[in-house]
């Protein structure tokens, strides 16, 4: 095998690494969500989504951000609502369209979800100290480097 060859399947090898790690942290994650919370790492998504906007997102801004399907968005969103942590409030100038927000209750809950998963994260991750966490960074940084800018 040539030398081109060889890297060509390392980077195969490795692309298959990064996406099996990916979806291993992935499950544990909804696996935690759904059993401390009775929650999902959709709902978590778009919590989190709203979190960072306080001024509200449309579902079709929600649906762009977390790229889902704005029917995925709309069940999720009815059922924050339902359960009193968030709220559809009409644009101004447009009776039509609605800006989503989390309510007070909805921020709170939210808050509790956010720093668990960053504890949860911090886990999984936690075998790599701070400075392979930076090796690891600036590598993926150099690979993808027009897209992270």
């Amino acid at each position: 095998m040539s030398l081109g060859q060889n890297a060509s399947k390392n980077r195969l090898r490795l692309w298959l690494r990064l996406l099996k790690t990916t979806n291993l942290i992935e499950d544990e994650l909804r696996r935690r969500l759904r059993n401390e919370f009775d929650s999902t790492l959709p709902r978590f998504d778009v919590m989190s989504a709203l979190d960072r906007n306080p001024d509200g997102l449309k579902m079709s801004e929600i649906s762009r951000l977390l790229q889902v399907s704005n029917g995925n968005v709309t069940g999720i969103v009815d059922r924050l609502v339902d359960d009193g942590f968030a709220q559809r409030r009409t644009v101004p100038n447009d009776r039509r369209a609605s800006r989503v927000h989390l309510t007070p209750k909805g921020q709170q809950e939210f808050s509790t979800y956010a720093n668990a998963h960053k504890d949860w994260v911090n886990d999984l991750l936690g075998r790599m100290d701070d400075a392979e966490v930076t090796t690891l960074f600036a590598l993926l940084d150099k690979a993808f480097k027009d897209e992270t800018e």
